[in-house]
């Protein structure tokens, strides 16, 4: 008979905001968390004080013992987790790809929560490539973890819709608090053996690299949705951007229309209290939000009270 009060101890490997649910899950439920290993603390704001993740944060409340190695892939931390005696290692945005000497360690091996629904979205930002990309469905998949990169067996996902408006910031914080719960209905499961692992399709996968600065330029020959897609997908980092007369212009809450135009892709077609309507490859962008370089994110009509924007201007890609 499955062992249905079985609890189980846990090291927990997180670092950002996107594992804190997780973590805390984890803390209020029945299974005990033997440690918690995170990265460094980093410099951080204009001040660049020495900053603890939030994981550590979290964890240092709770009285667990912290870990912040620089080097995983060493004989003495994998001795020093071993010490811990754990049935499991869960993962949720460590940030470090885990070598086998850790992902061994455990009898029931190392499960992570990934941000997608896989085999989609492989890789370190997939929250931000699902907006990206379009997808009108998002989720997280609790999964087993082997050397790939996020190739392991599947153990549990979960799904959300993506409304028309979500950014990459809205949806983290969806996936995030969807990621511990899903974590706990997948150890609820894994109790009653009834947690079994689903082969992903190798086939169907595609990658989530890590965002560049660069990737944010847009380019206005590019249809309205692609473009919608784009300053979504970079909202709040690393944002989209284009320059009028030399000067940076980020973008921010985009909305579609069913506006045609034939005006240069990238020229102001009108600039009002509504926003900025902007021409692109296949329909018009109406843009409500900006940021100038050195200034802060404004509505439009709150920029247009010190500054004008002409039709017929024309944003570019490069400066």
């Amino acid at each position: 008979m499955p062992e249905t009060d079985k609890t189980f101890r846990i090291i927990f490997m997180g670092t950002p905001d996107f594992s804190v649910p997780a973590l805390q899950g984890l803390i209020d439920g029945p299974d005990q968390v033997v440690a918690v290993i995170t990265q460094p603390d980093r410099p951080k704001g204009r001040g660049k004080k020495l900053t603890p993740p939030p994981v550590k944060v979290l964890a240092q409340s709770a009285a667990i013992p912290v870990l912040q190695p620089t080097k995983i892939k060493t004989a003495a931390f994998a001795d020093e987790l071993r010490a811990f005696n754990p049935d499991l290692i869960i993962v949720a945005a460590y940030g470090r790809i885990l070598p086998s000497s850790i992902l061994n360690l455990p009898p029931l091996g190392c499960i992570n929560i990934h941000g997608s629904l896989l085999p989609r979205h492989r890789g370190a930002a997939p929250i931000q490539w699902a907006i990206l990309a379009g997808d009108k469905e998002a989720g997280v998949t609790i999964m087993e973890m082997d050397e790939g990169m996020d190739t392991g067996a599947m153990l549990l996902p979960a799904s959300v819709p993506v409304s028309i408006n979500e950014t990459a910031g809205g949806l983290f914080t969806k996936l995030s608090e969807l990621g511990g719960t899903t974590l706990l209905k997948a150890l609820d499961l894994l109790r009653q053996d009834k947690l079994p692992p689903i082969e992903q399709e190798h086939s169907l996968a595609t990658e989530a690299p890590p965002l560049k600065k660069e990737y944010g330029a847009i380019d206005w020959n590019k249809s309205a949705w692609e473009i919608h897609c784009l300053i979504r997908g970079m909202d709040p980092w690393p944002t989209a951007y284009s320059f009028l007369d030399g000067t940076r212009f980020r973008f921010f809450a985009p909305e579609l229309t069913d506006r045609s135009c034939t005006q240069t892709p990238g020229s102001i077609i009108q600039a009002d209290r509504n926003g900025l309507l902007l021409a692109t490859g296949d329909g018009a962008l109406l843009i409500h939000e900006i940021q100038p370089e050195g200034k802060k994110r404004m509505s439009v009509e709150a920029y247009l009270c010190g500054h004008l924007l002409e039709t017929g201007q024309t944003f570019r890609s490069e400066q």
